[in-house]
């Protein structure tokens, strides 16, 4: 089982380590293609589209193959197409690069996630957070290297091919490691594997995921560029932003199992909301640097054990296979992490990227009334303790 969650583990390093790596250039990559806010907006877009094309497909394909076999091509596509992202400075071809990116990422993050729940099942306890913890090292490490090669100017190509070169070696020697899981013709209701829309158990907690993952993208591609055109700092500082944020994730995910088990998910995700909420409005309103890496420090910790919690519960959802519960809420949930992006692009252009994300503010709130209507109290998590709470951390 150590074996299996090293393995797992060091998917999740990569996928958050490739990721990090460009988003925390996105202010040169900006420049390398003379963009405006709404032009990268469509460009994210793009990226986006080719995310929630591979997600749902992805859910139907593991029942068909497993997740093995899928997670090594689709991490290894993954890791070839971040690094042609700066290849030529021509926005339909890297329009076209950024949906491959999208694809590649979105069907290895439903397919890591699946045999993370099928370590979870080993284990008998939850340990879905403490992945998501490797994720967001992997973020943080990523945004570090990627401050780092700006602040040597060095070339992004060479920057973006080294690093997904070092990451397709990770993923190769991890792939032997991984659970074999062979495919699902029925599920337990019967039923072919197939598309499969929301469940009224998994809807809502992808409503919840939809707001706290738009936060999730709006940091991930907008904090640098907040940082560097609003608050006026350089590249280095506005990578160095990112970073903080990321790891505020990592640290938040780390203890998120014990936080579960100690306050509930009700209570953790009310708790999860508010800091959201507090972070966005001390850097929005304030802008300046050393509140703006207050804000993004606290706003990691807020969203830290948000998309564990509905990852876990909908990869055990009874009736339905890991990858196809994890595809449905992570459809809906990366709808906002990856079309909020864009959006904020559009808004940035028309009212200012500080107005823009207002809108982030506003959803954090909606987050809030929404976990309060739809997650039970503690005292109905509880029984019994790990058919449902292992699905809630």
């Amino acid at each position: 089982m150590r074996e299996n969650r090293l393995a797992v583990s060091a998917l999740f390093f990569v996928n958050g380590f490739v990721f990090a790596n460009w988003t925390s250039r996105l202010p040169e990559i900006q420049r390398f293609l003379s963009l405006s806010n709404s032009d990268l907006g469509n460009l994210l877009l793009v990226a986006a589209l080719g995310a929630l094309t591979a997600m749902p497909f992805t859910g139907w394909l593991t029942t068909k193959m497993g997740t093995k076999k899928i997670i090594l091509f689709t991490g290894l596509t993954f890791c070839l197409f971040v690094s042609l992202i700066p290849i030529y400075p021509n926005i339909y071809l890297v329009g076209l690069i950024l949906y491959c990116t999208g694809l590649s990422t979105g069907a290895m993050d439903v397919a890591m996630n699946g045999q993370a729940v099928l370590v979870e099942r080993k284990y008998g306890k939850a340990i879905m957070s403490s992945f998501h913890a490797i994720f967001s090292i992997g973020m943080a490490i990523g945004a570090g290297v990627g401050a780092i090669f700006a602040r040597f100017d060095i070339a992004l190509l060479m920057h973006l091919m080294a690093m997904a070169s070092l990451s397709a070696t990770v993923l190769i020697f991890s792939y032997r490691y991984l659970i074999q899981d062979g495919p699902e013709e029925k599920s337990e209701d019967g039923k072919d594997e197939g598309f499969r829309l929301p469940t009224k158990a998994i809807l809502p907690l992808g409503i919840i995921s939809f707001c706290g993952m738009i936060g999730e993208g709006a940091m991930s591609d907008w904090s640098a560029i907040f940082m560097s055109k609003v608050v006026g700092r350089t590249d280095f500082e506005s990578a160095i932003g990112f970073g903080v944020f990321a790891v505020a994730m990592t640290l938040g995910r780390f203890i998120g199992d014990w936080l579960t088990d100690q306050l509930g998910k009700r209570n953790l995700l009310i708790i999860d909301s508010i800091l959201a909420f507090v972070g966005l409005g001390l850097t929005l309103f304030f802008a300046s640097f050393e509140w703006a890496l207050l804000g993004y420090f606290i706003i990691g910790i807020g969203l830290s054990t948000v998309v564990p919690i509905v990852y876990s519960t909908a990869g055990n959802t009874p009736g339905v296979s890991p990858s196809v519960g994890i595809a449905m809420a992570t459809t809906i949930g990366y709808s906002g992490f990856f079309v909020g992006p864009p959006l904020i692009g559009y808004l940035g252009d028309a009212f200012g990227l500080r107005m823009a994300l207002l809108l982030v503010l506003a959803l954090f709130l909606i987050m809030l009334v929404l976990v309060g209507i739809y997650i039970p109290s503690q005292e109905n998590e509880n029984a019994p303790n790990h058919s449902v709470d292992q699905t809630i951390s």
